[in-house]
């Protein structure tokens, strides 16, 4: 692989990943949870603080595995193949196939503002299946899937197409929700500021008739573990730089510096646009906002009816970005698994451009499965459990090889060792603890889909044997 990726790459890499739609929609569904204006805006600071926290601490692992692969790496090194089988499968199963088409969906919805004929209501294929509902193909799953396609394709011509595309679509987005959050701010209603922060901290539910409902203790520990996975999900992505080690100048310092520095760029700028959101809109109207679309509705009351514009244009310079990112970074997870004989061995093959041309098309194929299924959605509600699992594996493997490799170099130490990775442990096992008693809907589906990996690790294991054994 070639070097060709620097520091303002990598952090570009991690903060076009990170934003995609979710800042400009999962606002309404946090709202509904819990209510209030401190809780929207605390919900945002815990998931910055834990997305911070794991990122500081990922740059221990990788100043000491500077290679392609990422937390696929790292977990092999901590545990084992099985463990890092588990993560990969997972990977490419749903959380970063799922993820392209999630977000290539999104940027097809938000091109049919600007062109009707691409709505996801524009339905170019029904077939009736015997059941309730026909399937069905929009003009909104094919532009996705098109989407996927040429970024597959682009990022097939060497990582230097792939890098100038993200660079200059994360900066132009950057600059965008930067632009936005100011206008927003300068349009700032005293009436409104005031009345969603006079109680801001009484948490409860917003009914969509207007009415709330008080929540017991126990009910507001379920709302804010329900809250979190919409921005868990917005605030995911951050490690894709880890995965293109490989690619890196100087991997031991620039990873772990782009870890920091993008994650705290989209942090801040996630906490502000929550801000901006409670200073030009009530409560009720970002709970109910149409098809969530909180951003749509702020942009309406800053710019007037250009306002859907100018949100459709961010949204699609956001989507583009993020889905170059993702699509970049994905492909090398499978490269590394196939050199360890725990994926396809045409994935393990580098093209004339030295970049994993195959593991770029089945990764597209499965995404664009994803986006014809319609259940991408329902997918990724599901994955944010995963996520954290993995990362907190991840975080605790940190303990692991300070006690296996005590005499490894470590170029960049995990900051505030050993308190804060602990801290981010604690936090991420709450998390999941509080999801797995009251939303169980969003952990079962997502376990299901890691557990299918492991009859086809040992499938995969015998027939690595077998082949050994004939050699």
């Amino acid at each position: 692989m070639k070097h060709e990726l620097g520091l303002l790459d990598g952090t570009m890499l991690v903060a076009g990943s990170m934003i995609g739609s979710g800042i400009f929609i999962v606002s309404a569904d946090i709202v509904r949870h819990v209510g209030s204006a401190g809780w929207l805006i605390a919900i945002w600071l815990l998931t910055g603080f834990m997305t911070l926290t794991a990122a500081v601490s990922y740059g221990e692992l990788s100043a000491m595995f500077p290679k392609a692969g990422g937390q696929y790496v790292y977990l092999k090194e901590a545990y084992n193949k099985f463990v890092a089988f588990l993560y990969g499968w997972s990977f490419f199963a749903v959380i970063q196939t799922g993820t392209i088409a999630a977000v290539g969906v999104a940027f097809s919805k938000f091109t049919a503002y600007l062109i009707p004929a691409v709505s996801e209501d524009n339905i170019l294929l029904a077939i009736n299946t015997g059941g309730s509902k026909p399937f069905t193909i929009s003009a909104a799953q094919l532009v996705s899937i098109v989407l996927i396609i040429l970024l597959t394709w682009i990022n097939t011509r060497g990582v230097k197409s792939g890098k100038i595309i993200q660079t200059t679509f994360t900066l132009t987005k950057l600059l965008s929700l930067f632009g936005l959050i100011i206008f927003g701010l300068l349009a700032f209603k005293a009436d409104v500021w005031h009345a969603n922060w006079n109680n801001a901290w009484n948490m409860h539910a917003l009914n969509a008739n207007g009415t709330i409902t008080a929540l017991t203790t126990a009910a507001a520990m379920g709302a804010i573990a329900a809250s979190m996975v919409g921005s868990i999900f917005s605030s995911d992505a951050w490690n894709s730089v880890t995965f293109i080690a490989g690619e890196m100048k100087n991997p031991q310092r620039n990873i772990g510096l782009s870890l920091f520095l993008g994650t705290l760029i989209v942090t801040v700028i996630y906490v502000s646009a929550n801000v901006m959101y409670t200073a030009v809109l009530p409560m009720h109207e970002i709970a109910t906002a149409e098809k969530d679309r909180v951003a749509v509705a702020a942009s309406h009351v800053i710019f007037g009816n250009i306002g859907t514009i100018v949100i459709a244009l961010m949204i699609m310079v956001s989507t583009f970005g993020c889905n170059n990112g993702l699509i970049l970074a994905g492909a090398r997870v499978y490269y590394t698994m196939a050199q360890d004989g725990l994926f396809f061995k045409r994935t393990g093959t580098l093209n004339k451009n030295a970049v994993p041309e195959f593991g770029l098309w089945i990764q597209c194929l499965v995404a664009s499965l994803l986006c014809l299924s319609g259940r991408y959605g329902d997918l990724l509600d599901m994955i944010s459990f995963v996520v954290v699992i993995f990362y907190i594996l991840t975080i605790v493997g940190i303990y692991i090889l300070r006690n296996k490799r005590p005499d490894a170099p470590r170029p960049y130490k995990a900051f505030g060792y050993p308190v804060l990775p602990a801290i981010y442990i604690l936090m991420g096992l709450a998390f999941c603890i509080l999801l797995i008693i009251y939303k169980p809907e969003f952990t079962w589906p997502g376990l299901i889909i890691v557990l299918i990996g492991i009859p086809i690790y040992y499938i995969s294991q015998r027939n690595v044997k077998n082949e050994q054994v004939l050699d």
